[in-house]
């Protein structure tokens, strides 16, 4: 370009700045929206303008250690709904909220304390985790927010604060009223390293390796067709256990009646086990020669469900029998089709001991070691510690088929969540919601189970397995243990009579303690005499008494949490106990979204969610879910500070939430390419607005052709964004914002305009068009993308021009609503059959030109500038070309277009011939349009441009 010419061309021009120093800048912009007030702003508006709402309630993280990835996916997603929502004219509030008690805040504290712990006092425990978990939202929030999460953060809600545990306790009330609350002797999952119950939520499953036994009990009887088969020999029910320590509380063993099972002679010794395990069992055994004596269905042995044959084997090392029964959850899967049942320590084990009145034994304490006479020579040995000794044990008897020293990995064992040791399954009096009240011995009264299965049917799930998994759930969970064996949480307000020990489970005695709680905090409950916590004239119903001691049990912390809708909703913002959106990670499913259901479903009889929309979990490259303590861990922090928080955004946008979701480096860069792309096309359409005032705009109908198809195609590419929003597919927006900005903006309409706003006069109607089409392009889109990119869209907010009444955040400006006018389906179908053509002189250009500057061959160019272009078409094609002769050398960038009319090769819709193009290329626009042996300067166009320019 003539240096001359230099300053008469519209360069573009902008304070817009490149990526540099972005993470530095977005906690500027932070500030600034707090300082600002933007999300009150909105709150206000929606609420003196009537908008409709729409809640999303936010499941509430714990208050324990810094950000996670998967917090960042989290807060993030819910970061779109409600920026879109409320700029779309729906008020959307967002309370989040911190789950503050339980286990994983007190196992904290606990290694915090140390020995410090065994000369406190609950209540001062109590208040070391208060502190704790304060101290954790006070971190966690500031994190929160500068990713950029908008919502209450200023007054969030606390599980531990007074009026929610006052709603926690209201609520324990309304399940007592509905009677479907009782305290029972059941085995549940048990934390021996923390000493408390676990719900199913606090369970995690990981690889463990242990001992197991195929361990024999002998017949004394045998029916007598099955006793002629095997003679003289002994024989023996063969058990498989991978946990031998409860060996000592077997009480019996279960066969499935429909199974065949085969008396196998080994030997002197005869065993009974299913046909179907046979070939396994004998090789885990290492026996190589065996014949098959009798072959027969289990209900020989057992009978039919129900019943059973009273058919008993002795324990191989206790003075007592072991009874055979009927029992349909045996399969072929595992094992010897001879199930070891031990009613203390597992749940379809004390469901069968219920049926037939079996009892329970549980000789294991709360450590999970060995108490009670029945083990009597392992006491205080640890459970696990004695499952080698127990083999040992069985070997020395003669009673252990397989050989001592065996080991098998469980892939899927559970451990504690918190304390992360392999639990137990323990018998021990619990407090207990029925979901069939008639099944836990209950009287007839409210069916939890059906309710939510009928319940579920209703819900929106997003993605719709969702349905199929929490169904699934459902159906097959036992009864709701809601007692936990910790100090840190809400307590369960019942009352033991002295007297006769009649447990007081109550509303009233509820409503009376919450009316406490709500002026002094659940502390109360520790801190007062039994006497002080009841209503006046309170009296034991069995015997008349008045003399009560306290529970000393808390409500386990999904309670807690299963009760939000009622703290949050209800209580804090007034809006009823129903929310339209629930989203959370898929794991939820067993945790925060079922306790809610069945929660809501008990106390109001509905859900308290519409929608339940579940992500998957944050992966490295190689699929290892991210954790705080595995080496793959990256602090997101790091991340922030090197790529900035917009960057983590746009990454949340571009992936399919719906499965686990890979995050590594090498994806990073990827997406700040993509970023890079948007921030620059942003750039250029700003630079181009220089000197611009939106009181210049033209109207649609005074726009170039060009112009009108841009903004046709912003309205498409708006409207699927918006029904993206809606529909909760952000990989949609970031897919069909990518290919918006690199296809029909980068590559055609920017490339092909940018000659008209370079070099057209300033003021001129052919540059007013080109600028009125960025400005309203440029304004819909930081409009409908700022849920996404926040801070990017805020930026290019602040360059853009505006008229006087503009609001002074993006976010106050709303969502773009006026561009459906924008639509011209006629005119969209004709500029994509242009711009096919366009891509097939494109094509032909790039045959023609020279790959290394300086080694030109003859016929070739260098800039498609340089280009003479023949395009042969007939038909329908030609019409259209010839329709546009003239917008032509703009639309290809070339300096010369002639159409022909020629009948294209098959498969083409156009022929196109390239050639240099003939004259001279004006030193200011670049286009070959002086005529050899011309003394002009520059080219008729640039120079009527310097004309107007000079006056």
């Amino acid at each position: 370009m003539g240096k001359d010419f230099k300053d008469t061309l519209n360069l573009p021009s902008t304070d817009f700045p490149m990526r540099a120093n972005l993470a530095g800048r977005e906690e500027a912009r932070v500030s600034w929206w707090q300082d600002e007030g933007i999300y009150q702003a909105w709150v206000e508006r929606g609420k003196a303008e009537g908008w409709p709402r729409f809640i999303l309630h936010d499941g509430p993280p714990y208050a324990n250690g810094t950000l996670h990835h998967g917090h960042i996916l989290n807060k993030t997603l819910k970061d779109f709904v409600v920026k879109f929502r409320n700029m779309a004219g729906e008020l959307c509030e967002y309370v989040p909220g911190w789950d503050c008690h339980g286990l994983p805040i007190e196992h904290q504290v606990d290694k915090e304390l140390g020995k410090k712990k065994r000369e406190m006092t609950k209540v001062e425990i109590r208040q070391a985790c208060r502190e704790y978990a304060q101290r954790f939202v006070d971190i966690q929030r500031t994190e929160f927010q500068r990713v950029m999460g908008f919502g209450q953060w200023d007054d969030p809600y606390l599980t531990m604060s007074y009026d929610y545990e006052a709603t926690t306790v209201r609520e324990l009330g309304r399940f007592f009223e509905k009677g479907i609350v009782y305290r029972g002797f059941k085995p549940v999952h048990w934390d021996w390293a923390a000493q408390t119950a676990l719900a199913e939520a606090e369970v995690e499953y990981d690889a463990f390796t242990t001992e197991h036994v195929y361990a024999k009990f002998p017949f004394e009887e045998l029916p007598e067709a099955l006793r002629a088969r095997v003679g003289e020999r002994q024989t023996f029910a063969v058990i498989w256990t991978t946990t031998p320590w409860t060996l000592p509380a077997n009480l019996a063993i279960a066969l499935n009646p429909d199974l065949t099972y085969q008396l196998v002679a080994v030997g002197d010794e005869v065993y009974l086990m299913a046909e179907g395990r046979r070939e396994q069992v004998l090789k885990d055994c290492r026996i190589e020669e065996s014949e098959v004596l009798a072959s027969f269905e289990g209900r020989e042995l057992v009978g039919e469900l129900g019943e059973g044959r009273g058919l008993k084997a002795r324990h191989p090392w206790l003075e007592r029998d072991s009874v055979l029964l009927p029992a349909d959850y045996v399969t072929l899967e595992q094992g010897t089709g001879c199930v070891h049942t031990a009613p203390g320590h597992g749940q379809e084990d004390f469901e069968l001991g219920r049926q037939f009145g079996l009892g329970i034994l549980c000789p294991v304490d709360e450590y999970g070691k060995f108490r009670g006479a029945e083990v009597e020579e392992f006491v205080g040995t640890q459970v696990f510690k004695a499952n080698p000794v127990i083999q040992q044990k069985l070997a020395d008897l003669g009673m252990l088929l397989n050989a001592p020293g065996d080991k098998v990995t469980i892939d899927r064992y559970p451990h504690g969540w918190r304390s992360k040791k392999p639990v137990i399954f323990r018998a021990t009096e619990q407090w207990f919601v029925a979901m069939e009240p008639q099944a836990a011995g209950l009287e007839e009264g409210f069916e939890l189970r059906k309710a939510a299965l009928e319940e579920i049917e209703k819900i929106n799930w997003v993605p719709q397995w969702g349905r199929d998994r929490i169904h699934g759930m459902v159906v097959g969970r036992p009864d709701w243990c809601i007692s936990r064996q910790r100090s840190w949480g809400v307590p369960i307000t019942v009352m033991y009579c002295r007297a006769c020990n009649e447990a007081l489970a109550t509303r009233e005695i509820a409503d009376h303690v919450a009316d406490l709680v709500e002026d002094h905090g659940a502390d109360v409950w520790f801190e007062r005499d039994a006497s002080e916590l009841v209503p006046a004239g309170t009296v034991c119903p069995a015997c008349g008494g008045d003399d009560f001691r306290k529970e000393e049990d808390i409500l386990d912390v999904w309670f807690d949490s299963g009760v939000s809708w009622s703290a949050v909703l209800d209580r804090k913002l007034g809006i009823g106990t129903q929310a339209d959106l629930y989203l959370e990670g898929s794991d939820q499913h067993r945790g925060w979204f079922q306790s809610s259901l069945l929660a809501c479903l008990t106390s109001r009889g509905h859900s308290p969610y519409k929608t339940c929309l579940t992500h998957g979990f944050v992966t490295d490259e190689d699929g290892r879910k991210y954790s705080k303590s595995s080496k793959n861990f990256e602090p997101p922090q790091r991340m922030i500070d090197q790529y900035g928080a917009e960057i983590l955004r746009l990454w949340v946008s571009a992936v399919d939430y719906r499965g686990d979701i890979t995050l590594s480096t090498e994806i990073l860069k990827r997406v700040s390419d993509a970023y890079r792309k948007v921030r620059n096309t942003f750039r250029f359409l700003l630079g181009g607005l220089e000197g611009f005032e939106p009181g210049e705009a033209l109207a649609l109908s005074e726009l170039e052709e060009i112009d009108r198809w841009v903004l046709h195609r912003t309205a498409e590419v708006l409207e699927r964004i918006e029904e993206a929003y809606r529909g909760y597919q952000f990989h949609t927006i970031y897919h069909t914002l990518v290919h918006f900005v690199t296809v029909d903006l980068s590559n055609v309409y920017m490339d092909v305009t940018k000659d008209r706003m370079y070099c057209e006069a300033p003021g001129s109607r052919e540059r007013l068009s080109g600028q009125t089409a960025y400005w309203l392009v440029i304004d819909a889109l930081v409009r409908a993308l700022a849920p996404i990119l926040s801070f990017t869209c805020e930026e290019a907010w602040e360059h853009l021009p505006h008229g006087e009444d503009a609001e002074k955040s993006v976010f106050l400006a709303g969502f773009p609503t006026h561009t459906a006018a924008w639509k011209d389906a006629a005119l969209g179908e004709r500029w994509e059959r242009l711009l096919e053509v366009r891509q097939e002189v494109q094509k032909a250009m790039e045959e023609k030109r020279a790959r290394k500057k300086g080694e030109r061959k003859e016929g070739q160019i260098g800039s498609s500038q340089e280009a003479h272009v023949t395009v042969g078409a007939s038909g329908e094609t030609l019409s259209l070309v010839r329709s546009y002769e003239e917008q032509l050398p703009a639309l290809f960038i070339a300096s010369e277009v002639v159409i022909e009319e020629a009948a294209p090769s098959e498969g083409k819709i156009v022929e196109v011939g390239v050639v240099p193009a003939s004259g001279q290329k004006c030193p200011r626009c670049w286009n070959f349009w002086i005529q050899p042996g011309s003394d002009a300067e520059v080219c008729p166009r640039c120079a009527h441009v310097l004309e107007v320019i000079e006056g």
